[in-house]
């Protein structure tokens, strides 16, 4: 797009004594607890008034390669079971600036189960995609199967719905390319705190409660340090996250830290020394060696 000159400096002079006569500065942050209810309050009302195209489903239960599509509750549609009526819901916790602790609702629905292993929330996983607005605008789709590292490389809603699905199977065609069946699938619907907050995305406005349809194909079980334990495993307080996890406070999570006590040896070799399948405990203390910095 071109501008006249004359037009472009009067524009660029305007918009500098607009921004020296504003006082306000940016507009700060929205308070964690108040979106967490406007966010819950939207899903809701969308959940209550459309429908997935379930009877697609229940009438071809062998066609894995059926779209799920989301419509309103309105006309020929005003008899669906609604989204709400089909859902279920996961609670997470959030903490705002000020370290309090907000309840989240994540909503999903298992539309496909799966016939393979499901992942964890720090594996990698092979996925096809939409994500879309509650308006209906789609602002990402992938139509390829690609990975994803649930750890490290997608917003949290994302890595907190994909373990309630199982990978499915392929077969390998002729000309190198392959056929998935038996694969899970299903829709999340997630608040703005599980997704990018108050960060403009692309097409995605700030506040924005997004919707994904996600393919599950395959899972790779993930040891993100290569240290012989599954990152999963890696989880010495026992909550299922291993990202909180740093046993040595370097800030390196263990399951990205080669030598999660700090002691100079790594996990690796303290691990399991007389390969009985048993992390070590030489010093009977309680502590895995690898766990435990006054034993090396």
């Amino acid at each position: 797009m071109t501008y006249l000159r004359s037009t472009f400096f009067i524009s660029l002079i305007l918009l500098i004594f607009s921004a020296c006569g504003n006082d306000d500065g940016p507009e700060p942050i929205r308070e964690l607890n108040v979106q967490t209810l406007d966010d819950d309050q939207a899903l809701v009302n969308y959940l209550q008034s459309h429908f997935y195209n379930y009877e697609d489903f229940e009438n071809d239960p062998d066609n894995y390669k059926i779209e799920i599509t989301i419509d309103s509750l309105a006309d020929d549609n005003a008899d669906k079971i609604p989204l709400m009526d089909q859902v279920q819901t996961k609670t997470l916790v959030i903490e705002d600036r000020n370290e309090n602790k907000i309840p989240t609702k994540l909503y999903f629905l298992e539309v496909k189960r799966g016939i393979g292993q499901s992942p964890s929330r720090v594996d990698s996983t092979f996925v096809t995609y939409k994500g879309s607005l509650l308006d209906g605008k789609v602002f990402d789709r992938r139509e390829f199967p690609m990975w994803f590292n649930l750890a490290t490389g997608v917003i949290r809603g994302f890595r907190e719905f994909l373990p309630e699905l199982k990978a499915g199977d392929h077969t390998s065609n002729n000309d190198g390319t392959y056929e998935f069946d038996n694969y899970g699938k299903g829709l999340v619907f997630m608040p703005s705190s599980l997704g990018y907050y108050a960060q403009n995305i692309s097409t995605i406005p700030k506040y924005s409660p997004l919707i994904f349809s996600v393919t599950l194909h395959k899972v790779n079980l993930a040891d993100h340090d290569n240290d012989g334990i599954l990152s999963i495993d890696e989880d010495p307080d026992g909550d299922g996250d291993p990202i909180n996890d740093d046993t040595d406070d370097d800030n390196v999570a263990n399951y990205l830290d080669p030598d999660d006590d700090g002691d100079g040896v790594r996990t690796k070799v303290e691990y399991d020394r007389n390969g009985d399948g048993i992390p070590d405990d030489d010093d009977n203390d309680g502590t895995p060696d690898y766990l435990d910095e006054d034993n090396t």
